[in-house]
């Protein structure tokens, strides 16, 4: 790459190699084509996160353009990324507002105050490893830690999903007819259709239901009144944050699972890429920590790196991060419609809550994938006793007080695996020494 702080993005109209490297451009109609398949890809969670937390989808749409762009302009076009809501707040947020699950949530100002809180404790973090490097990152989170923290999101949140769907009869078993569309989707298909398993087994199960529902007269039918009376354009609907010291200081230890995530994604890429990337990590922590401020203070959710559009970038081996300026412009744009929000909030509640059984259950899964891409030796009695007791203490959501600072389950078992197996690390080297 140029020494410049921007790269020159070297056009490229020869496809001989098949790859298009962050620094390089396709002629920008194929650009935009894939700036729109970009936003399809995080589209499902993106919109899916906001709703689990009962905030507003369309302006969280919106939040992750303007955080795609921010974190474009920190890390200097060097690193590809798409930043979308983080399901790492989920679990927090719903504690924190007391949210019920079903529409706005009325407390989501104290939850905004948590979110630039950990926002800002993610951008020092940043700071510190744009000084220091991210070898200290690397030796308290070693892979056994990262596919704990990753693995206890999706058991920690798996009780939300199975509430969300157990209201009625009903409910549970358009929640299964859903978990079915995206389980077809994703062993049937191939290709992109395959890459969008979550968008499109939620299309599909929400066609099922309307026929179900509004056609044959079961369940509770679809109101499509929302979409007809919302406007095609106007301004999101912003919300200030409140500032609870008690919901800040439990989100703020998200930061660490953010930075676990990130670090994760970025060698990713370095690896698909073969740029490497290590130098910008702490610009890409900064950029992220900086979105999700901005996020919060919008009434938007806390943002992360997407593995749905690495996953992406790996399937086409386009890797310009020019494309997720186009991808960021669109999300603007459709942040500007009320309807396109409108729609959104016309999906059933037991389709909703199928597609987070999955959702839910992939995040788990893949925490166990860290540990297996990584081969982490669970012969290892200090690897057993770390994953083994952060999976409890995340999956019951233990909850820990000391005066007024206190930890969820997350944050619990976070700092649990974390502590855990750094006190836990010279017990080999004593057995070596006796």
């Amino acid at each position: 790459m140029s020494d410049s702080y921007f790269p020159r993005w070297r056009a490229q109209t020869g496809n001989a190699r098949g790859v298009v490297a962050p620094d390089e451009r396709l002629p920008w109609p194929q650009m935009f084509a894939m700036g729109v398949q970009h936003v399809v890809a995080m589209f499902g969670s993106t919109v899916l996160a906001p709703l689990l937390m009962g905030f507003d989808p369309n302006l969280c749409i919106f939040m992750s353009g303007i955080g795609t762009l921010l974190f474009f302009v920190v890390v200097g076009g060097r690193v590809p990324s798409y930043l979308g809501s983080s399901f790492a707040f989920i679990g927090l947020v719903i504690a924190v507002t007391g949210y019920g699950g079903q529409g706005p949530n009325p407390n989501i100002p104290v939850a905004l105050g948590g979110i630039v809180a950990c926002g800002v404790a993610y951008t020092l973090i940043g700071l510190l490893v744009s000084a220091v490097g991210t070898k200290w990152i690397e030796t308290l989170m070693p892979p056994v830690v990262t596919g704990a923290i990753v693995c206890v999101i999706g058991l920690n949140l798996a009780p939300i999903a199975v509430k969300g769907v157990s209201g009625s009869i009903f409910d549970s078993w358009m929640a299964i007819v859903t978990v079915l569309c995206v389980g077809g989707v994703a062993v049937f298909t191939r290709g992109m259709l395959q890459r969008l398993l979550i968008l499109v087994g939620l299309l599909i199960a929400y066609v099922i239901y309307a026929i179900v529902t509004n056609g044959m007269g079961l369940g509770k039918p679809m109101d499509f009144s929302i979409v007809a009376n919302a406007a095609w354009f106007g301004m999101p609907k912003f919300t200030a944050p409140v500032f609870d010291p008690h919901a800040m200081t439990l989100l703020v230890p998200i930061a660490v699972i953010l930075v676990a995530e990130n670090l994760g994604h970025i060698k990713a890429v370095s690896a698909m890429t073969g740029y490497n990337l290590d130098r910008y990590v702490g610009r890409a922590f900064i950029g992220d920590g900086l979105a999700t401020i901005v996020s919060g203070f919008a009434g938007g959710t806390g943002v992360t790196t997407y593995a749905e559009n690495i996953g992406v970038m790996a399937v086409t081996k386009i890797y310009s991060t020019l494309v997720f300026v186009i991808a960021a412009l669109i999300a603007l744009v459709l942040g500007f419609s009320p309807k396109f929000g409108a729609v959104i909030q016309t999906i059933p509640g037991p389709v909703l809550g199928g597609v987070s059984i999955v959702v839910f259950g992939l995040i788990a899964v893949t925490g166990a994938r860290i540990w297996v891409v990584n081969k982490v030796d669970f012969s290892d009695n200090r690897n057993l006793i770390v994953a083994a007791v952060t999976l409890v203490l995340g999956a019951g959501d233990f909850s820990l007080k000391l005066g007024g600072f206190g930890l969820g389950g997350i944050g619990t078992a976070t700092f649990g695996a974390i502590i855990l197996y750094a006190l836990l690390r010279r017990k080999p080297a004593q057995e070596a020494a006796v």
